[in-house]
């Protein structure tokens, strides 16, 4: 016997069909005299009512079975369960409660084989001691990221600015055998030659499993007009040029082990913030890289993954005394007009925007190490991680607000009562309408 509700699951068969059943669900009795074809015609329509309603049963049953098999293997990612699969669970159960049970068995099947789909390449390979490089080992999200892919069971190679520096001896002195340091400037062909040769005397033919292109610095932070053509190549020999040096080195080894290529690029090259012209432009250069040789290494069976994370503490920003000596540079190099428009109080206070973005910052790195861990572990990363507080939100901001509304919130996160330029500043100064 079916009940009235299991009737909706029945809506695509034939109109003589549901009413046969219709009357067998309100207990109403069929017709007892049925001679001939009649009653092998009723006996046929009862017999399709009953492989119908399994069938519905069958499709509920798989699609659940294969998501929650899925799930359970996912508890083993060290990424949680995105928060865009559990809002699309409980849009399915709103779903099942306000559609007919035939459409909500058929959103619900279709929602759970998208689930099994995408959570079905997260499962992590195993380490097997991959070898990995990362570029920019000497400090801060390098330097945590090489001990956290050592204690993981990777064999790291640490690039570095300086193989003599503190932040390599403490590299050598606490983690395992298995991390070799090299020296490595992005900046410097010859070193990055040089450290490929130790690389494969080192791997012999087992290839690369991973290039990791952390290595970048942030430069002065300042109204653009302001930052000097010397700061803008140095960020673009770093984090650009460095990052696109390193890869076209290690590919040979990269394509031998059909591995993964990590770019460390920014939310500031996805979403335009003042005062960042300089980072943000060669971060948004390495985000359309990485894009470009993600399409190119497929055939490769290479995997390209960029990572663009929000507000961290590194050491990117350097000391007060890198700080002091760019101020400078900036003063000299000033032309004069530019100068008396800005004023020099305003220049020297660009130093407090630094001061504002280290104080909002986190110093819990693990956002960004857990998601390189899983772009270089998992059967199938994702194409971009945003790691960090608000990141993909900023993100989405900038691709679909209006350019008004999303310049409102930025001068409106960064503080309106910042200092202002002398010119506009003077009583005298007509405003742009």
């Amino acid at each position: 016997m079916l009940s009235r509700k299991g009737l909706g699951l029945l809506s695509p068969l034939p109109s003589c069909l549901s009413v046969l059943i219709t009357q067998a669900a309100s207990s109403q009795p069929l017709p007892t005299r049925l001679t001939g074809p009649e009653h092998l015609k009723v006996q046929q329509m009862l017999r399709m009512s009953t492989f119908f309603s399994e069938t519905a049963w069958i499709c509920l049953a798989i699609p659940t079975v294969l998501c929650g098999t899925v799930l359970c293997k996912y508890k083993k990612s060290p990424r949680p369960v995105p928060s865009c699969m559990v809002c699309l669970a409980g849009l399915c159960a709103v779903c099942l409660l306000i559609l007919s049970p035939f459409w909500g068995l058929i959103l619900f099947s279709l929602s759970c084989c998208l689930m099994y789909t995408y959570l079905s390449g997260q499962e992590l390979l195993p380490v097997d001691q991959k070898a990995v490089l990362v570029t920019g080992g000497d400090c801060g999200l390098g330097h945590a990221l090489c001990k956290y892919l050592d204690e993981l069971g990777f064999k790291v190679f640490a690039g570095v600015l300086n193989e003599n520096g503190p932040g390599a001896a403490e590299l050598r002195r606490t983690c395992s055998p298995r991390l070799s340091v090299l020296q490595m400037d992005v900046t410097n062909p010859v070193q990055i030659k040089d450290a490929y040769s130790k690389v494969v005397t080192t791997l012999q033919d087992t290839g690369l499993w991973a290039v990791i292109n952390n290595a970048g610095v942030l430069g002065f932070p300042c109204d653009g007009e302001l930052i000097p053509m010397t700061d803008y190549k140095q960020c673009m020999a770093v984090n650009f040029f460095g990052t696109v040096e390193v890869t076209k080195t290690f590919l040979p080894l990269l394509r031998k082990a059909k591995g993964r290529l990590v770019n460390v690029s920014s939310i500031g090259g996805g979403a335009p913030m003042a005062k960042l012209a300089s980072y943000g432009s060669t971060k948004a250069a390495v985000t359309m890289f990485s894009s470009v040789m993600r399409i190119e290494l497929s055939k490769w069976g290479v995997k390209v993954v960029y990572i663009q994370p929000g507000g961290f503490r590194t050491s990117i920003a350097g000391s007060s005394d890198k700080w002091e000596k760019l101020e400078k540079n900036i003063l000299e190099q000033l032309p004069h007009e530019v100068q008396e428009d800005y004023g020099q109080d305003y220049i020297l206070a660009q130093r407090n925007f630094l001061q504002l973005i280290n104080s909002r910052a986190s110093t819990d790195f693990s956002p960004v190490l857990r998601d390189i861990q899983h772009a270089i572990s998992a059967k199938s990363p994702f194409t971009f991680y945003t790691p960090g507080k608000a990141a993909y939100m900023w993100l989405c901001f900038a691709s679909f607000l209006p350019a008004g509304i999303y310049d409102y919130l930025i001068e409106r996160n960064a503080g309106k009562n910042g200092p202002m330029p002398r010119a506009l500043s003077m009583p005298n100064y007509k405003k742009a309408t």
